[in-house]
Order: structure tokens, then sequence, then C-alpha cells
């Protein structure tokens, strides 16, 4: 069987060439793009963000993605979301009030906040606790712990399929699978054998079984 290809959108915002070599560890072929026609004819598509919420939102729409990305998704293509662009499903963020993200998932990203014994944002390991049967985390044992930088995250009141939850002053979505959508808001990149065995649950539990 060949290497299965997914298409890692390039719009500026993203950390894309360490998730490119990621994917690639995991047993993935990856084509880089900038073009939003690419989208149409994915096998899968996976979404990179890194930074402000409302540069990112900006970035994503400035370069096209916003509407074949939304059809992709709705036509059940899988798609991955990685650290903001994990954020960038919900219907917003308190980091950016009125700037809209994709919507696919109902609710609003919120932002830690700050008391003396704990900085934000959270840098660091953190562990992983499965809730459900996301195929993101199948068969892996948990806690399993992975490497966060993040001031904003996704509230656990947030309705999803399964997916693992953390804590850092409050319990939050760590990974999320809901549908064909799949997120980390942890960088798999940075997050040693549990990245990897994440990405690889992705190629082998999402892309793979669709064939």
């Amino acid at each position: 069987m060949s290497a299965p290809e997914v298409l890692l959108l390039d719009y500026g915002a993203g950390n894309v060439r360490s998730a490119a070599k990621a994917l690639e560890r995991a047993g993935m072929a990856v084509k880089v793009s900038a073009d939003p026609a690419d989208v149409a004819g994915a096998r899968a598509v996976v979404v990179p963000g890194q930074g402000h919420f409302r540069q990112v939102m900006e970035a994503f729409d400035e370069s096209g993605f916003r509407a074949p990305v939304l059809a992709a998704a709705q036509a059940g293509t899988p798609l991955l979301g990685i650290c903001v662009g994990m954020q960038m499903l919900l219907e917003g963020s308190e980091e950016a009030p009125g700037v809209a993200g994709l919507g696919l998932i109902g609710g609003t990203v919120r932002r830690f906040e700050h008391v003396p014994e704990r900085k934000v944002p959270q840098m660091g390991w953190n562990s992983l606790d499965k809730v459900g049967n996301s195929p993101l985390l199948r068969d892996l044992a948990c806690p399993a712990y992975a490497y966060f930088v993040h001031s904003f995250y996704v509230p656990i009141e947030t309705e999803v399929d399964a997916g693992a939850i953390t804590e850092y002053g409050v319990p939050f979505w760590a990974a999320l699978s809901q549908g064909n959508l799949h997120a980390t808001q942890f960088h798999p990149e940075k997050s040693g054998a549990v990245g990897l065995a994440i990405l690889d649950r992705f190629r082998r539990y999402v892309l793979e079984e669709k064939e």
C-alpha cells in the first residue's frame, strides 16, 4: 500500500516545515500547498496554525482557503487541525472577539485566567486522558504526555464525539474527534513518541480505514 497523501495548507500562519516532517515520519506523503484549488481533490487536509487568532484567521481567509475547506469538511474529507488549527474549527475565540472561526464545531475558544501559581501561556508537557473512542487515541496507553504552548483552550463543554482531556487550572479538550474532524491543541511534532503515535493513528484509523 502506498503512503496516503495529505494536503498541508501553507497560508503563512503555521509551522509548515515541522508539521510536514512529522506527518512524513508517521507514514504519510505530504503535499504542501498555498493553492485553495488543491483542497477539492485532497484525500485529507491538515490545517496548522500558530499565532494570534485574528492574524491566523485573516491570513487563512486572505489566502482563499475558507470556502474550499468548509466544502471539503462538509463533504466528509478528513481534516486534522493542529494548535490554533484546532481552535479555528470553532465559531470564534476570546482572543479576537468578532472574528469568525470556521464554525464547524459549536462554541468559543477561551483564555486561561492569570493566577500567581500558574503561568500563561502554558508551556510544557501535560497529560492526556481519553474520553470516548477517538481514532487519534485508539489503543494509546493513557495518561500519555504531549507538549503544549498556548494561552487559549477549547472548553470541556464543547460537544464533540471523543478526544483527550487535560487540565491547566481548568479541564479542556487537548485533542478531539467530531465525525471527519480531528484536532490537537498540543504540537504532535514536538511531542516525541506520543505525538508520532497520534499522527500514526490518524493515518491508520482515519485515512487507511476510508479506503
